[in-house]
């Protein structure tokens, strides 16, 4: 349950601009004011899991450079025992369709590749001795939700 005033992971819409040269994709909206650094990850196959990693100061901002992934994101309710029945908010995110997943502190988050080729860009708001300082991990299927569901 999120306190009235507290953030909750966002989605930042961005568009692609087509024409005879060829395409640029941009987010507009995303502030790169927070950012202190960033990195990539990828996975050798498709649904691989890498989950889940939490801050309680850290804020992040995650977007799919190339292919395609899928997105959790959990507010923690107890840093030491987190109740498994938390929800959690899913987001598909791919690079035919830019945006950017605003995650604020006090959440875990973690990641499933869609597709081979999936290639996650991480904008961190926390220097790295700051992140190691406030790096708590939990188990890959604590909480559940890299099921693609048929349609």
């Amino acid at each position: 349950m999120t306190a009235p005033g507290h953030r909750q992971p966002t989605l930042i819409q961005g568009a692609v601009a087509l024409d005879d040269r060829g395409a640029v994709r941009f987010v507009n909206d995303f502030d790169f004011a927070s950012v202190r650094r960033f990195y990539t990850v990828t996975n050798h196959r498709v649904g691989t899991v890498r989950a889940w990693h939490g801050h309680r100061r850290e804020g992040k901002f995650a977007t799919v450079l190339q292919g395609a992934a899928l997105l959790g994101c959990v507010e923690i309710d107890d840093w030491a025992a987190p109740s498994a029945a938390l929800p959690v908010a899913r987001f598909v995110l791919s690079a035919t369709a830019p945006a950017v997943l605003a995650i604020p502190p006090g959440y875990a988050n973690g990641f499933m590749s869609l597709t081979d080729d999936a290639l996650i860009a991480f904008f961190s708001t926390a220097g790295l001795e700051e992140s190691l300082d406030d790096d708590i991990r939990f188990p890959a299927r604590f909480w559940d939700p890299w099921t693609v569901e048929e349609r």
